[in-house]
């Protein structure tokens, strides 16, 4: 099964990792492929942060760009205390035959108030079969 691991990107000491997975066996009208991602958020510095909105931009060679936005990740908005890390699974359907996928996490330092945006780095949504 491909998986493929890739440390996105560390800003204002937050580091964010993700492992996209083609699932095969997983159909969604309108999709050609499924895919299922891991999110790890750790928080690498001295300030404890909490994670309050997710934006994501997601490429689909059908539809375009779309984008995702809201609060949290999976309805939870995560306060990570430093060297604390917060991890979540979650899906995105691809109606052509690749997709990617990129965005950023606003945080908020809970003692300062200070806003900070993790970005994501592009990661790719390709079934295996395509690799080939």
């Amino acid at each position: 099964m491909f998986n493929l691991h890739l440390v996105l990107e560390q800003t204002d000491k937050i580091i964010i990792t993700a492992s996209p997975r083609h699932q095969p066996d997983q159909e969604i009208r309108g999709a050609r492929h499924v895919f299922s991602y891991s999110v790890t958020i750790t928080n690498n510095s001295y300030e404890t942060v909490q994670l309050l909105r997710r934006h994501w931009y997601i490429t689909d060679g059908v539809f375009g760009e779309r984008e995702v936005e809201g609060e949290g990740v999976i309805g939870q908005q995560p306060t990570l205390e430093p060297g604390e890390s917060f991890e979540y699974q979650s899906w995105c359907p691809v109606s052509g035959d690749y997709g990617s996928m990129r965005g950023y996490f606003t945080f908020t330092e809970l003692r300062t108030s200070k806003m900070l945006r993790a970005k994501i780095q592009t990661f790719l949504l390709m079934p295996e079969e395509a690799l080939n």
